[in-house]
């Protein structure tokens, strides 16, 4: 027999935006049903932020000690174990799981339905023998990872960021297919940990940040021993009888085969709409994602879409922003819209990199030469020099008139250091409040007064500058 359940709000989806929304709305008294077939907490949790940054957090431990001699300090040289350092990351995912569990989400209120749910009408979703009408719903089923139509590829089977923190065995050589964000950070951690690593990029490497910045964390990573090679094209993949992957590269006439104890596929992703049967909901999508407006509604407008699946950026932040602005719409019934002009975004490699805004391409496109490029390096600023932490850079844009657009910084602590600027952005804040805030010495923080401040320099060492104090000294 099915169950029947009339509900405000019906969340599709247990991932960092699903969950916010149905915790929000449920506490602000809205009857919320929330819809699960997976692990609660999502991609996030589960696959993605938490445990790479975990991971990533261990192989900077291991080479903690490698410029010790720099600072006059000696001693063992730390070695991983890598069945422990995956405890480690799992230790972390269980210590975060609870805040997303269904017995905390019962406690808030919200009905939590576990299963895979699927529309049967534009107002209702069947889940196993539950049926859900819903005044509102949302979709936040998320994405997953996708490969590339590799020869031979499925067939030799692969990780994707769902299965290697499942892995227990250290790569003795892993091979990665992408080179973007997930992939070099996955580089980088297991590098650090003892493996070879060997990264295949179709195009370029970072190839959406900065290059004046990403070089600056490519070269680090040349320095850990990765093997980085842009512009390859990969004839076909296989596995051997014993288990090692023989990948091969379609080199022109110059053919090159490299083995591998595993491969790591992060070369892009995909919406999760499958099996949500969208049609019967009256809800348009394409390959990408999602269609919604800027309200984030759907073509249904009674169903609304978040975070990943919605076909935008593919952030945990995104989709929690996301989720604000349906719960002002559904809620309070406020016409509230996206706006994406400060969305940050961070590669946690070490040097990290992290923007926000628009970089100088983005820029230039909008703007043509009417931009300002301010650059400052952190060799300049006493507290990286104190640590040695001199390599890397901040690069702001401004408009001739000093309106901040965007900002990047490659170095130590960069995704915490771009916060004021997603706050400037976002304030539609001009580059002299920047500059004139009072920054505490010595820190690193000092580095976005510095860079700020030098939009300033050109008119207050002028000439024009000398004569006017020049004048003013002859009246005492």
């Amino acid at each position: 027999m099915v169950k029947q359940i009339k509900t405000d709000i019906c969340v599709i989806g247990g991932g960092s935006g699903g969950l916010s929304v149905a915790a929000g709305a449920s506490q602000m008294g809205a009857k919320t049903v929330l819809v699960e077939g997976g692990k609660m907490g999502g991609d996030c949790l589960n696959y993605g932020c938490v445990p790479s940054k975990a991971l990533l957090a261990a192989a900077k431990k291991a080479t903690s000690l490698k410029d010790a001699a720099d600072f006059g300090v000696s001693g063992a040289v730390p070695e991983a174990d890598f069945p422990k350092v995956m405890d480690h990351v799992r230790d972390v995912i269980a210590s975060i799981a609870p805040h997303d569990s269904v017995e905390r989400f019962e406690g808030l209120g919200v009905e939590v339905l576990q299963g895979f749910g699927h529309f049967i009408s534009e107002f209702e979703l069947e889940v196993n023998d539950v049926r859900v009408k819903a005044r509102r719903f949302v979709i936040a089923t998320g994405s997953r990872a996708t490969a590339p139509p590799i020869p031979g590829l499925e067939e030799a089977g692969y990780l994707t960021n769902e299965t290697i923190f499942e892995n227990r065995i250290k790569p003795d050589h892993l091979i990665i297919i992408g080179g973007g964000p997930i992939g070099l950070e996955m580089a980088q951690a297991h590098a650090r940990l003892g493996s070879r690593v060997t990264v295949l990029e179709a195009f370029k490497a970072f190839g959406r940040d900065d290059p004046d910045l990403s070089k600056i964390v490519l070269a680090e990573l040349s320095r850990d021993g990765i093997d980085i090679r842009e512009n390859v094209k990969i004839a076909n993949v296989m596995k051997d009888e014993a288990g090692t992957y023989q990948v091969s590269l379609d080199e022109g006439e110059i053919a090159e085969k490299l083995t591998g104890s595993h491969l790591l596929v992060a070369a892009g992703r995909k919406a999760n709409v499958e099996n949500l049967n969208l049609e019967a909901a009256g809800v348009e999508y394409t390959p990408k994602g999602i269609t919604v407006d800027s309200r984030l509604r759907t073509s249904n407008k009674k169903i609304s879409a978040i975070g990943d699946v919605a076909g935008g950026y593919q952030f945990t932040h995104v989709a929690n922003y996301h989720a604000g602005i349906f719960i002002r719409n559904a809620l309070f019934r406020l016409p509230a819209k996206v706006n994406y002009s400060a969305v940050p975004w961070v590669t946690f490699t070490d040097p990290e990199l992290a923007n926000v805004g628009l970089n100088e391409a983005a820029a230039r496109e909008q703007y043509g030469d009417k931009i300002k490029v301010l650059t400052f390096p952190f060799s300049d600023v006493d507290r990286a020099r104190a640590e040695r932490q001199t390599g890397g850079m901040i690069k702001a844009i401004t408009t001739g008139k000093g309106q901040i657009l965007g900002a990047g910084i490659v170095g130590p602590h960069a995704g915490e250091l771009i916060h004021p600027w997603g706050l400037a952005i976002s304030g539609k804040l001009k580059i002299g409040a920047m500059a004139s805030y009072i920054a505490p010495y010595p820190t690193y923080g000092e580095i976005s007064k510095r860079v700020a401040g030098s939009y300033y320099t050109p008119s207050l060492f002028s000439s024009r500058t000398r004569a006017i104090v020049k004048f003013l000294s002859v009246f005492g």
